[in-house]
């Protein structure tokens, strides 16, 4: 015992020793080792960077009413899920976009349609301030400040009234609307169903009920965030007559005087083709020209124009008119579609292309796949003299980028009569026969081509002559439903719009897609000057 007493002074020195060196060390450590971080480290605490964010650009449509604007919460969409595919919405940029946007996390940027395309215009450049603080964070003097640079205002082609319209009429069924001037100046664009881009774009942390919503968006199967407009993929149906009409008559298959005699079904072995009208109610039609065929949209004639034509031929035409490729319209998503040949069969299906196979595309159905925007560029390929133009969303003062399809006059001419016909008594597009609006600003500029001002109208109400053709597209549905379309241009003459509608699964083209359009009609002229 008195051994390990004796031992005990001895421990205390060693350890205060040990202690000594340790500081020492550590000291050495902060001041020479860590010494420069520290003080960059002290010398930031000291000296802040404030960000002074730039005003994001407010949207107008071509009337000058505004389609998004800035409020203190965040971006704001008068129109709500009326234009929300169109214009879009903002939000902060996560890690995948950080590049693409050249931004920083959690900065503000479009997520989609306009706002996303034009978020560089829109966006501007954010500025900053450079300040010294005190020990407690407090600012003491300003060093530098570089202001913000807000972003620009863009004016679209878009009418707010007429997509107010377009996606009213579509009542929250399952379909698209475009409308647009035959050049392409994009006048409304409209998927159903659709969200509110409020509720997505709001910057600060949404409450629970707000969550809420968001994940209703997000998971809905039916899609509502799903351009149908510019992504959905559909067989074109009778609207695709058209382009066989078309190519007929350019390729000198056909002339606009044959006739061709409506048997109500061809029969090739096992297979049979028929038309609508001997499916439906046993007639027939009799010798049918290409102007009653459009009236009637008669599958037996067309079904013969592109025996005559062969896929190759049908099919060249049909990319002529722009179909098989993207618009190029300004929006993300948009779908490519599909020009079945003999040779995407052999590749893709490992089958021969049979007469069968060219018959039903004749008519828009197979394997052909169209989206609504490029059933309405095709329709506004007639309607503008032969003109394929890319779809303008954004008023920058110039014309649409387009070229000319190379059809002869007599040509147009001749498929614009059949598709006015359509529209007449006699025709499928029955909802539209003798459509008249109600507008003072029309009747001061009839000039006896365009409009009609009948004696036994009323003083305010004008005939609009228009030209349309009516589609209803089978896709294999196990209850047999169809998709319907309607796509139509006014007036016949001096066209000023080209409307198509597309409904999923709603049946009859003329009686359901076309009192959407008609609609659509209705509301561009009542409020024409």
């Amino acid at each position: 015992m008195k051994q390990d007493k004796a031992s005990l002074p001895g421990i205390f020195p060693a350890a205060l020793v040990l202690s000594l060196i340790i500081l020492a060390v550590r000291l050495f450590t902060l001041q020479v080792v860590q010494g420069a971080e520290l003080s960059q480290k002290a010398e930031q605490n000291r000296i802040k960077v404030q960000v002074l964010p730039a005003t994001r650009g407010v949207i107008y449509d071509q009337r000058g009413e505004i389609l998004a604007r800035n409020t203190p919460q965040g971006r704001e969409y008068p129109l709500k899920a009326a234009a929300a595919h169109v214009i879009g919405y903002v939000g902060e940029a996560d890690e995948t976009e950080l590049t693409a946007f050249t931004v920083d996390l959690g900065a503000t940027i479009g997520k989609m349609g306009v706002e996303r395309e034009e978020d560089k215009v829109l966006r501007g450049s954010n500025g900053g301030i450079v300040v010294e603080t005190d020990s407690a964070g407090e600012p003491i003097r300003e060093l530098s400040r570089n202001e913000p640079i807000p972003g620009e205002d863009l004016h679209l082609f878009l009418d707010k009234d007429l997509q107010a319209a377009v996606f009213a009429a579509l009542a929250e069924k399952k379909g698209a609307v475009v409308a647009t001037t035959p050049e392409g100046q994009v006048l409304a664009l409209a998927s159903s169903p659709s969200f509110d881009p409020n509720v997505l774009s709001r910057q600060s942390s949404p409450v629970d009920s707000q969550q809420e919503e968001i994940k209703q968006i997000l998971s809905d199967s039916d899609q509502p965030m799903f351009n149908r407009a510019i992504g959905g993929q559909y067989p074109p149906a009778s609207t695709f007559k058209i382009v066989t009409g078309t190519a007929g008559l350019e390729t000198g298959k056909i002339s606009a005087q044959e006739e061709i005699e409506d048997t109500g079904e061809i029969k090739i072995g096992k297979f049979r083709f028929g038309n609508w009208y001997f499916d439906q109610y046993g007639k027939k039609e009799g010798m049918v020209n290409m102007v009653k065929a459009f009236q009637r949209s008669n599958d037996i004639y067309f079904y013969r124009v592109g025996e005559r034509l062969g896929i190759t031929q049908l099919a060249a035409w049909a990319k002529a008119f722009g179909l098989g490729e993207p618009t190029n319209i300004a929006l993300k998503g948009e779908a490519q579609g599909l020009v079945p040949d003999a040779e995407w069969k052999e590749k893709v299906q490992n089958e021969s292309w049979y007469l069968g196979d060219t018959y039903i595309t004749a008519i828009g159905q197979g394997n052909l796949q169209t989206t609504p925007i490029q059933v309405n560029q095709m329709a506004a390929v007639i309607a503008s003299g032969g003109q394929l133009c890319r779809p303008e969303l954004v008023n920058q003062g110039q014309n649409s980028e387009c070229q000319q399809v190379p059809i002869k006059p007599e040509t147009l001419k001749v498929v614009r009569e059949g598709m006015k016909q359509a529209c007449q008594t006699g025709g499928t597009g029955w909802p539209l026969f003798n459509f008249r609006v109600k507008n003072e600003g029309l009747i001061k500029r009839v000039d006896g081509i365009d409009f009609f001002h009948e004696a036994s109208d009323s003083a305010d109400a004008v005939r609009v002559p228009v030209a349309c053709k009516t589609g209803t597209a089978e896709y294999g549905d196990p209850e047999d439903k169809t998709h319907a379309w309607f796509t139509v241009f006014a007036p016949v003459q001096n066209p000023e719009i080209v409307v198509t509608v597309i409904l999923e699964g709603a049946g009859q083209g003329s009686d359901e897609a076309a009192p959407v359009a008609k609609k659509v009609l209705e509301t561009w002229f009542n409020h024409q000057k």
